[in-house]
């Protein structure tokens, strides 16, 4: 998608360069609905008028954007290291920006290319339901830890690098089975979660239809709405009200060792004991779960390598004009000590 000028916004509206100037610069000379109708039709194409972006072509943008949707995950301290040791090697900027879970990460990103000069954006994290909105970014991107991301998307816009989340939650769920757990309860994402919380599930009730387990519904806990997604404290009320409900089962399987984490909490202050009454399970392998008590059990990422082929592959799009690529990665399943086997 070619970038807007400010002639094209002209002719789209009917109106002389000079009026949409003096939209954009908010002169008095102006007719109201006039006006109204420029602004409109800058903010549904996503014409850049500020001076960074008369500026980009003239002067090289060194500067990389990383959107992370969910701060508070340990998961992704690790990779924004990496990728700000593998960005300074490559003698560019690292931008970090941080994306609260109400927030649009796209809307953030087109607002940070407004801001900056960017090269390219990096997103770790994050939902992507509008492509009309992703067709207005001037600048390559890759979605990072985001496997399987809409349908609607042009998979040769854009690159990805992550795990096969459904196959790994899978994994996990079937193992769990393997133990003698029948009853395994899920604390799983919120019901708009079209991307990886999604996978996970599917994961999850695909390891019961293949070993012929009957899914209940009941056992099936999303995170709370109103509370920061994939943190501890999330993890810990839904595990709460998960034991407060009654509801029977053996084993607890979290989609992010975060969840897991605050998930043992609040099963260790009900009176119960980890791996005895309850086994636990997380995703992710993050350095905080091999030192819990008990070890977690849990899915380990390859976020060195990931953060790496994340960086690579954008600058390959940005240096070698090379085309878009995407990429699964292996993960681990870590047998920590919040598991065990019935009998």
């Amino acid at each position: 998608m070619e970038e807007m000028t400010i002639k094209d916004i002209a002719k789209l509206c009917g109106v002389g360069v000079s009026t949409v100037s003096r939209a954009i610069n908010n002169h008095p000379d102006i007719n109201p609905e006039t006006k109204a109708m420029i602004m409109n039709a800058i903010e549904e194409n996503g014409y850049i008028p500020n001076n960074s972006a008369r500026n980009l072509k003239r002067t090289e943008a060194k500067s990389i954007a990383v959107l992370v949707k969910g701060m508070s995950n340990l998961f992704f301290s690790t990779m924004i290291k990496v990728m700000e040791e593998e960005i300074k090697k490559k003698k560019y900027t690292l931008v970090l920006h941080h994306v609260e879970f109400n927030e649009d990460e796209i809307d953030v990103a087109l607002q940070l290319v407004k801001e900056k000069r960017l090269a390219g954006i990096i997103f770790l994290g994050g939902y992507f339901l509008h492509k009309e909105k992703l067709e207005k970014l001037q600048v390559p991107y890759v979605l990072s830890t985001v496997s399987g991301p809409p349908d609607n998307l042009d998979w040769k816009d854009f690159s990805s690098i992550a795990v096969d989340d459904e196959a790994e939650s899978f994994k996990m769920v079937d193992y769990l089975i393997k133990l003698g757990h029948k009853r395994i309860a899920i604390l799983s994402a919120i019901s708009m979660d079209e991307s990886i919380g999604k996978l996970r599930l599917l994961g999850y009730k695909r390891a019961l239809q293949e070993n012929h387990i009957p899914l209940d519904e009941s056992l099936i806990a999303p995170m709370r709405t109103d509370m920061e997604q994939y943190s501890m404290s999330n993890g810990y009320m839904v595990t709460k009200q998960l034991l407060e409900s009654n509801i029977k089962f053996t084993a607890l399987y979290a989609i992010s060792d975060m969840l897991a984490i605050g998930a043992c909490k609040a099963i260790l202050e009900s009176g119960k004991r980890i791996p005895e009454d309850y086994s636990v399970a997380g995703f992710d392998g993050i350095e905080l779960g091999k030192y819990y008590n008990p070890s977690l059990t849990t899915i380990k990422q390859p976020v060195e390598e990931m953060a790496r082929a994340t960086v690579k592959v954008l600058f390959k799009v940005l240096s070698d004009n090379a085309e878009h690529k995407h990429q699964v990665v292996p993960a681990e399943l870590i047998k920590g000590e919040s598991t065990r086997e019935l009998l």
